[in-house]
């Protein structure tokens, strides 16, 4: 049977085809309009996009004929990072698609500053036939023809730098420092002082601050410059309009590792003499002084790097702490004599030669074990790393390579050759052998949780390292140094040689040699750590042409060594 459709259901059948055929045509035309891009807002946003990379080059090659003419590359750049700078811009980026009006495309930029947040504003540029007409106000969103960006400045109060149990070691205005607590305080927390090359302006205006501004030149105020300074606020001006404000934000006062107690001994046990101490806490790494030049002048370390040369020895179990040496007065490498302190004849056992400092027996024993093992042990001490502080110089020990004789590995492991090394690195070594081998990164911020780490050696050579640096407090060199029956001391010390301190065979000193004071051409050294049993401190010093380690290094690290134990 034929079923007959009515005219009124066909009617309805063409109504939707055309509706559809309708729909289908808007939304091809919707394609066709996104697809289609005008060469006005083409470069628009290349323009935009080559601006958040920072990327002045491609910018300037948008502009037309005559702004090239007007603006040189270099013009042109100095004028974006000068807005850059007056704004505090931390990033830019487009924020959405670029719209044509009258003769220009409206491109909504967004900008993190430092000092005034995110910023959502308008950038207007005139554009034709594919080119930027430039001009000045360009280089910041919202800034309108003929006006100027510019900033009022309003500067946050520095930080106070704390020590460890609150105590305050600097505050008041980056103009006008004090040190409450006294010359203890100040000789650790450093001075400010206005910048001194074009790295350390820019420094400054990256940050919102002046290039004037002053900013941190030595000790805690340059470590922590940057956590002291807060934030500046102000007004960002275009012309007369105001298109962004913000309050100063200062920081919060620093709290560091610093002990005062131990800082005060630090600094009387240098007595006004050339030098420098570092003390830390051997279960965590954290700075508990720095005194003088601790970690910014590294010197040749003499004998307190025969740690090091003993735990490369007694790692390949060349030796043993029983094992004989000669009793000599000298050992002769490469035909040079490297000679023991004052000519003294010593040696015996591992133990016995490691507590007189025989270089008589460790300048051979370096040859054993090699350039290349001394140099490996020496970087997981610390050497040839960067000690993770601000402004504290590295220590560092030559290449294997750069130790070409015997001679040069036999200097090199009594401290001498071209091993330079900083009170800083020193109290390190002997912190990692109080740790059983483990040794943490020196922090002048207190530790939360469990220190960072790594192991320098094993526990085995470590027990044997103490065993050896008992003894040189024990009836060694370092008898200075001990803090009676009761404290067991760790120590070792060191007498580097600047120059020749005995004149050749035959010949008489000068006469400006025999007027020198005694000591005037030799570092001391000493480093050490108490007591064995749960060591709790670990101390280095090093005093500049002040004769032997024993005689002067050791007592002011004995000072040191009690403050810290006083409790």
């Amino acid at each position: 049977m034929r079923v007959r459709v009515s005219e009124a259901a066909a009617a309805r059948r063409r109504q939707a085809a055309l509706a559809l055929a309708a729909a289908v045509a808007f939304a091809v035309g919707l394609v066709a309009g996104a697809l289609h891009v005008t060469p006005s807002e083409r470069a628009a946003r290349r323009f935009a996009d080559a601006w958040a990379r920072r990327d002045y080059g491609a910018m300037y090659r948008l502009l037309d004929h005559g702004s090239k003419k007007r603006w040189t590359p270099a013009r042109f750049a100095a004028e974006y990072e000068r807005a850059r700078s007056l704004a505090t811009v931390v990033s830019l980026r487009r924020a959405g698609d670029v719209d044509e009006r009258q003769g220009e495309a409206i491109v909504p930029m967004e900008v993190r500053t430092r000092s005034f947040g995110t910023l959502r504003l308008p950038l207007a540029l005139p554009v034709r036939d594919g080119s930027v007409r430039w001009s000045p106000e360009l280089t910041f969103p919202g800034v309108r023809r003929g006006e100027r960006l510019s900033r009022a400045l309003r500067l946050p109060r520095r930080a106070k730098l704390l020590a460890r149990d609150g105590k305050v070691l600097a505050e008041g205005p980056a103009e006008s420092r004090s040190a409450p607590l006294g010359p203890a305080a100040s000789a650790v927390a450093g001075s400010l002082g206005p910048a001194a090359t074009e790295a350390e302006r820019d420094y400054l205006v990256e940050r919102g601050f002046p290039p004037s501004a002053p900013l941190g030149r030595s000790g805690l105020e340059r470590v922590f410059d940057a956590r002291l300074r807060g934030t500046p606020g102000g007004l960002l001006l275009a012309g007369d309009r105001v298109l962004a404000s913000s309050r100063p934000r200062p920081a919060p006062a620093l709290r560091t590792t610093i002990d005062t107690r131990v800082q005060a001994a630090a600094v009387a046990a240098l007595a006004g003499r050339l030098g420098g101490v570092a003390a830390l806490d051997p279960r965590t790494g954290e700075v508990r002084a720095l005194a003088g030049i601790a970690f910014s002048a590294p010197q040749p370390p003499g004998s307190t790097f025969k740690i090091v040369t003993a735990t490369a020895a007694l790692e390949r179990r060349l030796v043993r702490l029983d094992s004989t040496f000669p009793v000599e007065a000298k050992a002769v490498i490469d035909g040079v004599e490297l000679e023991n302190a004052n000519g003294e004849y010593c040696g015996g056992t591992l133990i016995a030669s490691f507590a007189h400092s025989c270089n008589s027996v460790f300048a051979p024993l370096g040859v054993r074990v090699g350039a290349r093992a001394l140099v490996r042990t020496a970087e997981r001490y610390g050497f040839n790393r960067d000690p993770g502080i601000p402004g504290a110089r590295p220590s560092t020990i030559p290449p294997p390579d750069e130790m070409s004789t015997p001679l040069a590995v036999a200097s090199s492991a009594i401290g001498q050759f071209r091993l330079l090394a900083t009170p800083l690195e020193m109290a390190q070594v002997a912190q990692a052998v109080a740790a059983e081998g483990v040794l943490h990164p020196a922090t002048l911020l207190p530790v939360r949780g469990r220190p960072p780490s790594r192991r320098v050696t094993s526990r085995r050579v470590a027990r044997e390292l103490e065993r050896m640096m008992v003894a040189v407090v024990a009836y060694g060199t370092g008898t200075a140094a001990s803090l009676g029956p009761k404290v067991q001391v760790a120590g070792k010390t060191g007498t580097a040689e600047l120059e020749r301190t005995v004149p050749p065979d035959g010949e008489q000193p000068a006469r400006d040699e025999e007027q020198e004071p005694p000591g005037s051409k030799t570092d001391a050294w000493f480093t050490a750590y108490a007591p064995t049993v749960r060591p709790r401190i670990a101390v280095a010093v090093m005093l500049v042409r002040a004769g032997a380690g024993g005689e002067t290094a050791a007592p002011a690290a004995r000072t040191v060594l009690a403050a810290a134990l006083e409790r």
